[in-house]
C-alpha cells in the first residue's frame, strides 16, 4: 500500500502517524512546502509572547523522528498537480527545482489553509507580518526587540492572541477591525463585552478601533514606519501585523476535478472521502456539518485538524470510522480575560431555522468569599419551542472554558434545556458556586421555553 500525504501541519502529520500504526508495512510519503512538519501553529502567538524561549517547542515531531517509524517526510517539495486518472502526483523540489511524479493507492490532501490579505497599499514593505509558519513566529520575535508601537489588522482569535503578546512584550498596540465588532464568532452584545472588559485594563498600552480599515502602509527601505485608515487616522509605527483570517488552500484539489462545498473548502463525507476515489482530505482545506445545525460550516481550528485527519487515515487504511461534524467549540485569552464559545450564535440558530431565545448571566465563577473568585458572563441560547440546547458564550477572568466545555458535551448529547438543568456538576467553594452558573443560566432559560402541549 502506497499512502501520499499533501501537507503536514497537523492534520497531515496525524494522517501519517495514524496510517503507520495502521498499517506497519504501507509506504508512506508526506509532501509539504513547508520548512517544517508537524507544528503547532496555534502557539506561535504564545511564543512570541515569551511563554517559551526557543521556537522549537512548537514542534512535535521531526522528519527525523518520522523516518524512525518508516514515514518520509518531504520538505520545501510543493505539490503542483494531482492525476487521479492514474493515481499519481507531480511534485517540485523547491531547492532543486526539478519536478517528478509519484504514484499512490491512496491520496490523503492536508494542504491547510493560508492568510487572506486584504487590499492595503504597500503591503510589500518589510516588517509587515502574517502569522502562519515558523519562520513568521521568529522573524515577530526578532522584530520586537527593535520596536516600540505596533499595529494589528484584525480582531479575531489570533488578532486578540497577539495583542496579549505584543502588550506582554512591551509594545504600544492599536488594533483595527473593519467589522462593527471584535470577535465576531460571538454574539454581538458579548463581543461588545469582550471589548469594553479589554478597554478597561488597557492603562494606555493598547487602544481598540471597530469599523475600521487600514487603507495604506507607509515607508522606505528600512520597512513599514506608519500606516492610515479609511476613515483618516494616521500613525507612526515600527511593525504591523496582519490577521485578518484565512482562507483555504483548495486549487490543487479544484484542478484535478474535486468537488468543493458551499463554503468554499473541499467537501467530503463522514469518512473524509472526497468524490474522487481513493482521495481523501482533512483538515483547514475541507468543510464538515455543523452538529447543532447540521449546515456545512468551514471551521479551521487545530482540533478538528487533528481529528479529521485520524479519521482519513483510518478509512484510508481500511479500517472505517466516521467523523460526525463540529461544534465549533473555541477558547482563547488575552490578558487574563477567557472567551469561549460552543454551537450556534443566536444569528446562526436564525439561519439555520431555529427559533432562538437566550439568557445572559454574570456570576462568580466560585463561591465569593474565595479570593480567587473572579466574574464570568455566561449566555446561553436554545429553541424556544423544543427548547433543544442550541449553544453558549463565555467570558471573564473565570473559569468561563469549563463551563462551555460541559456546554459542548450536551449539545454533542442533544441534551434541552429540561434534560439539562438539573445535571449533577460537581460543587466546592474553591471550584464552583452552590449552583453552577451554567445550571442557574439553564434555570431561567426554562422559563423561557414553550411548555410542551
Amino acid at each position: 500500500m502506497k499512502i501520499v500525504i499533501i501537507g503536514g501541519v497537523a492534520a497531515g502529520a496525524k494522517a501519517a502517524a495514524k496510517s503507520r500504526r495502521l498499517l506497519p508495512d504501507a509506504e508512506i510519503n508526506l509532501y509539504t512546502d513547508d520548512t517544517h512538519v508537524s507544528y503547532s501553529a496555534c502557539g506561535i502567538p504564545f511564543y512570541v509572547e515569551g511563554n517559551f524561549e526557543d521556537y522549537r517547542t512548537l514542534l512535535v515531531r521531526s522528519p527525523e523522528e518520522f523516518a524512525k517509524d518508516g514515514i518520509f517526510i518531504h520538505l520545501q517539495n510543493r505539490v503542483s498537480k494531482i492525476l487521479p486518472e492514474c493515481k499519481k502526483i507531480l511534485v517540485e523540489d523547491l531547492i532543486t527545482k526539478n519536478a517528478f511524479l509519484v504514484n499512490y493507492d491512496k491520496l490523503i490532501i492536508a494542504t491547510g489553509s493560508r492568510p487572506f490579505i486584504p487590499p492595503i497599499k504597500n503591503l510589500a514593505l518589510n516588517n509587515i507580518f502574517t502569522v502562519r509558519r515558523i519562520e513568521d513566529a521568529i522573524a515577530i520575535r526578532k522584530k520586537i526587540k527593535t520596536s516600540k508601537e505596533a499595529i494589528i489588522v484584525g480582531g479575531g482569535y489570533i488578532g486578540i492572541e497577539m495583542l496579549e503578546a505584543f502588550v506582554r512584550q512591551g509594545l504600544k498596540v492599536t488594533l483595527f477591525e473593519r467589522n462593527d465588532h471584535i470577535m465576531s464568532i460571538f454574539d454581538n452584545d458579548m463581543a461588545d463585552l469582550i471589548q469594553s472588559q479589554l478597554i478597561s485594563i488597557s492603562n494606555g498600552r493598547f487602544e481598540i478601533f471597530t469599523s475600521e480599515s487600514v487603507s495604506e502602509f507607509t515607508g522606505d527601505n528600512n520597512g513599514v514606519n506608519g500606516v492610515r485608515t479609511a476613515s483618516g487616522k494616521s500613525l507612526d509605527i515600527d511593525m504591523a501585523l496582519i490577521c485578518t483570517g484565512v482562507n483555504p488552500n483548495v486549487e490543487i484539489a479544484l484542478d484535478c476535478g474535486i468537488k468543493l462545498g458551499a463554503t468554499g473548502a473541499i467537501e467530503v463525507n463522514e469518512k473524509m472521502e472526497t468524490c474522487l476515489p481513493d482521495i481523501y482530505a482533512c483538515g483547514d482545506c475541507i468543510q464538515v456539518n455543523n452538529i447543532v445545525s447540521g449546515k456545512p460550516v468551514w471551521m479551521p481550528l487545530g482540533s478538528n485538524a487533528n481529528k479529521e485527519g485520524r479519521v482519513a487515515a483510518m478509512n484510508a487504511c481500511g479500517f472505517p470510522d466516521l467523523f460526525p461534524g463540529v461544534l465549533g467549540s473555541a477558547v482563547t485569552r488575552c490578558l487574563g480575560l477567557t472567551m469561549s464559545a460552543t454551537g450556534l450564535t443566536e444569528a446562526a440558530a436564525m439561519e439555520a431555522g431555529f427559533e432562538p431565545v437566550s439568557v445572559t448571566v454574570n456570576k462568580y465563577d466560585k463561591v465569593g468569599y474565595m479570593p480567587d473568585a473572579n466574574n464570568i458572563t455566561l449566555k446561553l441560547t436554545a429553541d424556544k419551542k423544543t427548547g433543544l440546547l442550541l449553544g453558549g458564550q463565555g467570558v471573564g477572568a473565570g473559569d468561563a472554558d469549563k463551563r462551555i466545555n460541559t456546554l459542548a458535551t450536551a449539545l454533542l448529547a442533544k441534551l434541552t434545556v429540561e434534560q439539562f438543568v438539573n445535571n449533577d456538576l460537581t460543587y466546592a467553594p474553591p471550584f464552583s458556586p452552590t449552583i453552577d452558573p451554567l445550571l442557574n443560566a439553564a434555570q431561567i432559560l426554562m422559563t423561557k421555553i414553550e411548555p410542551a402541549s
